[in-house]
């Protein structure tokens, strides 16, 4: 197939899929013990404020009951976000650390995440074949494509950012 680089017709589609899942698993379980580490600072801050006095508030802030309600609502609801947040950019990222950081039990976790790896390599899929289909058609389409892509989220980004500062303007 012509636009397909060797190695991946070599290596058929069922091993790329397969490497783009330990890629994003192996991504997301770091991101998990990652959360769980700045727990574990954060909470012997707030046992020693002395040490670092703004460091302490602000470990403050992130313990206590809010936390344990955060992660009484993640052991119970996380099953739906944590798996949907993997078609998202950015979101996917602080969804895992957030959940390592309420320190949601790991054998959950890894048991809701697995079909949010799954979502994630099918969009990785999807993105990377229509991709390859515009390159195939013409490389200039490929091009306007993702400038199109890009100036719809920049125009996106710059009216939500418009509509949040008239929100915050007194009248």
């Amino acid at each position: 197939m012509a636009g397909i680089p060797g190695f991946v017709d070599d290596l058929g589609w069922w091993a790329v899929a397969i490497f783009l899942f330990l890629v994003v698993f192996v991504r997301t379980q770091a991101t998990y013990f990652v959360g769980r580490w700045v727990r574990s600072g954060t909470t012997r801050l707030a046992l020693e404020p002395d040490a670092h006095p703004r460091l302490a508030r602000m470990s403050a802030r992130l313990t206590g009951t809010g936390m344990d309600r955060a992660q009484a609502f993640l052991d119970k609801w996380g099953f739906i976000g944590i798996p949907l947040s993997f078609l998202t950019v950015g979101l996917q990222t602080l969804v895992n650390g957030a959940v390592g950081y309420t320190r949601m039990r790991w054998d959950l976790y890894t048991l809701v995440m697995l079909p949010g790896c799954a979502l994630w390599v099918g969009a990785y899929f999807a993105v990377g074949a229509s991709a390859v289909q515009l390159w195939q058609l013409s490389p200039w389409l490929l091009v306007g494509a993702t400038v199109a892509v890009v100036g719809v989220a920049w125009l996106a980004v710059k009216l939500r950012r418009s509509g949040d500062s008239d929100a915050r303007t007194p009248r």
